[in-house]
């Protein structure tokens, strides 16, 4: 049943592919085909027999057409038949009548060809001449290329190329020399390429060359434009102001100076004829070459190249030489030559359109400023000459007002003209250094002296010194040295110089006031003063040297005032505005005189010293001299002078001096006692000593210095005096018994030193007595500086016994007890027993 029911299923399927192969496209029958022997494994064999009884039928359908139309078939060729006989004899005729026409028309066919012939030879001719006459205009056209590219018209020459191209050579497109013509064209399109390139790079090559040039000249227009503007401006202020605001009449002809000075020297005078860059350059082979490559349509590689190689001159140009710091003239040929490739650059830009962009030019510009700025700042710091920097910053402006003139930005540069002048102000204290030296060396430090009037008021034509004292009578002496009045010259002197470099700096008067002010404070806080601390520190420099630099510094501070207002006056800022900077001389000149001052100490100190070497004490001898030692006399007598030339410097000077001498000598003689290698000292080399220390209190209470009040110059042997008057009175129960108290009669003794002292006298002591102990007021002495020693240990050591009791010997008690005070850390004596020594 199944397979009777698959079978029932294709008959259906088979039917449809047999009308389809009968109705469609031999060329369709393959995918028909194949879907017999896709579809069931036995569709084929039933696909054959369904094929095999449709054949049949048509064999059936076509034998039985075939039997119907038999008869008529069979009656056309019995008709055909009859036909033949007639059909041969017409042959026959129209035969004869061909060849009867054929004879009869021989002479006119003759005939007939001559006339075609005439006629072709006709035609061709009138062909010949219209294709002469279309082909003649091209020949001239091309004879005139050839002309124009003898004469190098090579923009014409390209114009009548693409004449010939869209218009001629169309016409004659099939002419053999026409495709001549059209392939030797783009060879002289190339020759017209490579030409106007040369071309090019000749001049590329010219403006390197005489870029300097046309950026001198450049320069020079600018500079002179700029004087003229600025003299005009100057005559103006003149006529309105009545006067020049400057203090002298110096600054208004240095000003002039520098703002008429031209940078380049002229070889002629206001009549030379103005040059322009298109006097200087020649520039058709640029417009020349933009021309023709824009007619070639290759104006885009063009502009490339052109820009390119510019580039690679900029930065040749751009690039410095090693030894242009040297001279002024290497920092000129690198503006010039800076200028002019821009001004070639500006010129372009406005004459061509699109060769150069403002977008290019600016891009250039801010490479080369980089650059340049780069190049400034590394050369510049070689420069130690102050007149070639200020003569670079005299480039720079005219440099920078140059090309600002042509639209280029130049803010940059002047912000490093602001480097610069830090730089310039440098070099300008370094130089200024150097003047101060020389004047300090130059100087005899001692006061002027003026016999007259005239010499008078020279010396006030220098310096603004007011004392009415000084104008009643001659001959007097200025209390300063020389070095004072050539000092504020040339403070005044680098002010002016300082001035110069902030003209043209397109800066207010306020900032220019600042400049100055701030520049003039380093040359007074940091140059001035150097020189003075050097000064002062120099070996060869004694005392009277350093009170005389004291009465210099002060009269140079009380100047300071004099010197803000030379600045107010050459800037016209009052000093009352708010920002105004303020001079540093005060504290300047102040840290001068206290350097001087301490080294005024140091030296008193040092000569102290001197004499002090020179003491030769006999730490051994039995009995004093009777008189003072011969070197302390001497430092008494030099103290005294010195302390007389100490009268012109300020009381609390000459007051502080004094009393560190006096002081320096305490220690000195309190440290020669202590010596370390001193190991013995008897009581007449103490006696000796005291003989020395009391000269000194009477040095002290003479007032060798005016101003001290009482005895307080005489403090400073205090130390001295009280432990020589323990030592001589040999009040060692005293010392003990109020020693820590505030009352004490010793309280300046210090217990170590007198342990030193006394030890020292101890072993002397021993060694000199060598039979001391068989004496018995020798035996208690020693013993009593035995036990004085063993107690001044205790102090030292800060032990003390807290009870029990110890005698003492001396030669006025057989012994004292010493026994702790009630509520109190301290020692008190208590007799015991006294009797009379024999």
């Amino acid at each position: 049943m199944a397979e009777s029911g698959e079978g029932l299923g294709t008959v259906p399927e088979h039917e449809r592919i047999l009308q389809e192969i009968e109705s469609t496209d031999t060329a369709c029958v393959g995918p028909t085909l194949r879907s017999v022997y896709d579809d069931q494994p036995n569709a084929h064999k039933k696909f054959m027999e369904k094929l095999d009884a449709c054949i049949r039928n048509h064999d059936k359908e076509i034998e039985k057409m075939c039997n119907f139309h038999h008869q008529g078939f069979v009656d056309a060729i019995t008709e055909l038949l009859k036909v033949r006989a007639d059909a041969e004899k017409l042959k026959v005729q129209v035969t004869d009548t061909n060849r009867r026409f054929q004879d009869a028309g021989k002479e006119v066919i003759v005939q007939t060809e001559d006339i075609i012939r005439c006629r072709i030879q006709q035609r061709n001719i009138t062909t010949v001449v219209e294709k002469l006459q279309l082909c003649l205009p091209v020949l001239e056209m091309y004879s005139k290329l050839k002309e124009q590219m003898s004469a190098k018209r090579y923009y014409s020459a390209l114009k009548t190329m693409e004449q010939l191209e869209n218009v001629y050579f169309p016409r004659v497109s099939q002419y053999r020399f026409c495709q001549l013509m059209v392939e030797n064209l783009p060879k002289l399109r190339e020759d017209i390429k490579e030409i106007s390139m040369s071309d090019l790079k000749d001049f590329l090559e010219s403006i390197r060359k005489h870029s300097d040039k046309i950026g001198e000249t450049a320069m020079k227009q600018a500079q002179q434009q700029k004087t003229f503007s600025v003299t005009l401006q100057i005559k103006q202020n003149n006529v309105k102001f009545g006067k020049n605001m400057y203090i002298n009449d110096r600054i208004p002809e240095e000003s002039s100076e520098i703002v008429l000075k031209h940078t380049f020297e002229e070889e002629e005078e206001n009549e030379e004829e103005v040059l322009t860059v298109q006097d200087l350059v020649d520039f058709s082979p640029v417009y020349r070459c933009l021309h023709i490559y824009s007619v070639l349509g290759d104006e885009e590689a063009f502009e490339n190249y052109y820009r390119k190689q510019r580039k690679k001159q900029a930065r040749l140009v751009l690039q410095p030489q090693s030894n242009m710091h040297e001279t002024v003239d290497g920092y000129r040929r690198y503006f010039t030559q800076i200028v002019g490739f821009f001004v070639v650059e500006d010129h372009i830009l406005h004459v061509t359109q699109g060769l150069v962009t403002r977008a290019y030019t600016d891009e250039l510009w801010n490479m080369a400023l980089s650059k340049i700025i780069a190049v400034l700042r590394a050369h510049s710091s070689y420069c130690t000459d102050p007149d070639l920097v200020l003569e670079l910053k005299n480039l720079i402006v005219i440099f920078a007002d140059t090309l600002q003139g042509y639209g280029f930005p130049v803010n940059r540069l002047f912000d490093l003209l602001f480097e610069i002048r830090d730089q310039y102000n440098e070099t300008l204290l370094k130089k200024w250094a150097g003047v101060f030296r020389d004047i300090f060396e130059e100087d005899n430090y001692s006061p002027i002296p003026i016999v007259n009037e005239e010499e008078y008021k020279i010396v006030i034509s220098k310096f603004p010194f007011q004392d009415p004292d000084l104008e009643k009578s001659f001959p007097k002496k200025f209390p300063m040295s020389q070095s004072v009045p050539h000092i504020y010259i040339q403070v005044k002197e680098f002010i002016y110089a300082s001035l110069k470099f902030s003209e043209s700096l397109h800066r207010s008067s306020t900032e220019i006031d600042d400049m100055l002010r701030k520049s003039t404070n380093l040359l007074l806080t940091r140059t001035l003063c150097s020189c003075l601390l050097n000064l002062i520190r120099k070996p060869h420099i004694g005392l009277t040297e350093l009170v005389q630099i004291i009465i210099n510094t002060t009269h140079l501070e009380q100047a300071c005032k004099y010197l803000e207002d030379f600045i107010t006056n050459i800037t016209n800022i009052s000093q009352e505005t708010v920002h105004t900077t303020r001079l540093y001389g005060l504290s300047t000149f102040k840290d001068a005189r206290h350097a001087a001052e301490g080294e005024i100490y140091t030296k008193l100190n040092q000569k102290i010293d001197e004499f002090v070497q020179l003491a030769d004490y006999d730490w051994t001898m039995s009995e004093p001299d009777g008189r003072a030692s011969g070197y302390l006399m001497d430092l008494i007598n030099f103290l005294r002078s010195i302390f007389q030339v100490f009268t012109h410097l300020p009381g609390k000077v000459a007051q502080t001096a004094c009393m560190s001498a006096c002081q320096h000598l305490s220690t000195s003689l309190m440290q020669m006692l202590l010596d370390s290698e001193l190991k013995q000292i008897s009581m007449g080399a103490v006696q000796q000593f005291n003989l020395d220390v009391i000269q000194c209190e009477l040095f002290a209470s003479s007032e060798p210095v005016p101003g001290f009040q009482g005895d307080t110059l005489q403090l400073a042997f205090i130390d001295l005096r009280q432990l020589l008057d323990l030592f001589m009175v040999w009040d060692w129960s005293t010392y003990l018994a109020d020693y820590g108290q505030p009352a004490s009669k010793y309280l300046r003794v210090n217990p170590n030193t007198a342990l030193t002292l006394l030890e020292k006298m101890k072993d002397t002591s021993k060694k000199n007595n060598i039979f001391a102990q068989f004496r018995k007021n020798d035996r208690d002495k020693q013993k009593l500086i035995e036990t004085v020693v063993k107690q001044l240990r205790s102090l030292v050591n800060g032990a003390a016994c807290a009870r029990g009791e110890m005698f003492l010997p001396t030669e006025a008690t057989t012994g004292v007890q010493l026994l702790p005070s009630s509520g109190r850390s301290q020692y008190r004596i208590l007799t015991v027993e006294t009797r009379q020594t024999r």
